[in-house]
């Protein structure tokens, strides 16, 4: 499976947090700009929109994120998930159970991650 730009970018992120205390400060202090001195590049958010970050590391607490309700009805699926969508393929998949991390992958919501990922483990 391909990994968007997106996911690579949000495991770097993670990533970089996890293993810089300073980057983790700047990231929940002002999200945007950590990301930028990072990334290098300006980060253009659609008018209306927050950027959040939440410091989840507490491994004593289970956290639910509750995300905004899909708009089902402007969607359309790609080849990938067409083919599991017509392959009978359940909306729940997975390992682990729900304090381990995300196991809910929808044919309509292109996963994120399972488990912790280093960005070295994708192929630029």
């Amino acid at each position: 499976m391909e990994f968007t730009k997106e996911q690579k970018l949000y495991t770097e992120i993670v990533q970089k947090a996890w293993e810089d205390d300073q980057f983790k400060s700047e990231l929940l202090a002002d999200p945007v700009a950590a990301i930028e001195k990072l990334t290098g590049q300006k980060i253009s958010l659609p008018q209306g929109k927050t950027l959040i970050v939440r410091d989840q590391t507490n491994e004593s607490t289970v956290y639910i994120n509750i995300p905004a309700k899909l708009n089902t009805e402007d969607v359309e699926l790609n080849e990938e998930q067409l083919e599991a969508v017509a392959g009978g393929a359940k909306g729940i998949i997975g390992t682990g159970d729900w304090t381990t991390g995300p196991v809910i992958v929808s044919p309509l919501i292109p996963p994120l991650t399972t488990c912790p990922i280093k960005p070295s483990d994708f192929s630029q």
